[in-house]
């Protein structure tokens, strides 16, 4: 890793942080081990209480047959979508073009499975039934993201992803959903996570994106598609000898947080309408659809970044670490509410985006009315 940036250092130096759960130290393993008995037995390549109980709560909360834990959640996926390929015996998956298949797992599905991938929907927008409907033959599963991380979270409609399931479910694909962050869009869908996993054949659910664990991650689905995962993640080296620090920590943030999704999604409409009040910024969504949005700044990182950092110094609130270039007119940053907002006094906050709103103005307005 690099030299941390200036902006990075002012943010880890704030008092309080706008978004997130907190820093990710070794407290977040001592916290949930705090109250444990130490006699307690580990796991073993995959079996013992431990992982077998934490197995069955998740797949009854997703409303499926049975369900598995796996270090990664890459590993879970290109695995699932591996199985429904061979069962198909078509080696082609169809999903959206900024899927983290595509862009983040150097090309893991082609490289290791020589599967090939439909890219479905334009990059600026969430797959549609029309997508589906019009993708090449051959396809023996889709993916579908909820919500779609890489444009500010983004969300079908629930009819949308009934749509997509049923006819998904009429021609022979297998529907595969990378929730991921799934926990964080039942709010605005006003639904279960069982309701929603109900339209999938299998579902991949991470263990600290949004509740905040170390690592690892869930897939869930019927009792032979689990059955043939297992064997896989053995292929894959997942079967590590004791995975219980992860489990034990996700079951811990799991029940701490699972329930707080509802005050993490009002906060992010809260926080949201903050920024979007504030002068050459807005938000993506305009509304948000999760507990995560992105933030858009009509101006280059080089002009923005002085102004983060002078907020950051006077109102002692992390704004954000880092900053995105879009292009030399723009930037942007991510925002994932957590526990950290509730802890901010109200006034502070109000003061903030004046603040932010104000220098903006000052510093930039001028530069605006140039170009």
């Amino acid at each position: 890793m690099g030299e941390a940036s200036q902006l990075q250092k002012v943010y880890n130096q704030t008092k309080y942080k706008l978004a997130n759960h907190g820093v990710r130290n070794i407290q977040v393993l001592q916290k949930a081990f705090e109250k444990k008995n130490g006699e307690l037995e580990s796991d073993l390549y995959g079996t013992g209480q431990i992982i077998e109980d934490f197995q069955s709560k998740m797949a009854s909360y997703l409303g499926k047959e049975d369900a598995v834990f796996f270090p990664s959640g890459t590993m879970a996926q290109q695995i699932a979508l591996r199985i429904w390929c061979d069962e198909k015996g078509d080696k082609k998956v169809a999903y959206h073009p900024l899927s983290h298949l595509e862009i983040h797992e150097e090309d893991g599905l082609k490289e290791l499975h020589h599967i090939e991938t439909v890219l479905l929907a334009d990059r600026n927008r969430v797959i549609d039934l029309s997508d589906v409907m019009n993708m090449e033959n051959g396809v023996a599963a889709v993916l579908l993201e909820l919500p779609q991380r890489e444009i500010g979270g983004q969300l079908p409609s629930f009819e949308t992803l009934r749509d997509i399931s049923k006819y998904c479910r009429e021609n022979n694909i297998r529907l595969h959903l990378d929730g991921a962050r799934l926990l964080e869009v039942l709010p605005y869908y006003g639904k279960t996570a069982a309701e929603v996993c109900a339209m999938f054949d299998s579902v991949y659910v991470s263990l600290y994106k949004g509740i905040g664990g170390i690592a690892g991650a869930i897939l869930a689905g019927a009792q032979d598609f689990i059955n043939q995962s297992k064997v896989w993640k053995r292929r894959y080296g997942g079967d590590l000898i004791s995975l219980y620090p992860y489990i034990i920590s996700a079951d811990y943030y799991f029940d701490m947080r699972a329930h707080k999704m509802e005050q993490y999604f009002r906060e992010s409409k809260e926080v949201a309408d903050q920024f979007n009040s504030c002068y050459g910024i807005s938000t993506l969504p305009a509304v948000p659809v999760s507990n995560m949005f992105h933030v858009h700044i009509e101006f280059s990182k080089e002009q923005v970044e002085p102004i983060l950092l002078e907020v950051e110094r006077q109102t002692g609130i992390g704004l954000t670490s880092h900053l995105k270039e879009i292009n030399k007119q723009s930037c942007y940053f991510e925002v994932h509410m957590g526990d950290m907002y509730s802890e901010i006094p109200k006034e502070l906050v109000t003061r903030a985006f004046d603040l932010l709103n104000q220098q903006m103005k000052r510093d930039l307005s001028n530069e605006a009315d140039y170009e």
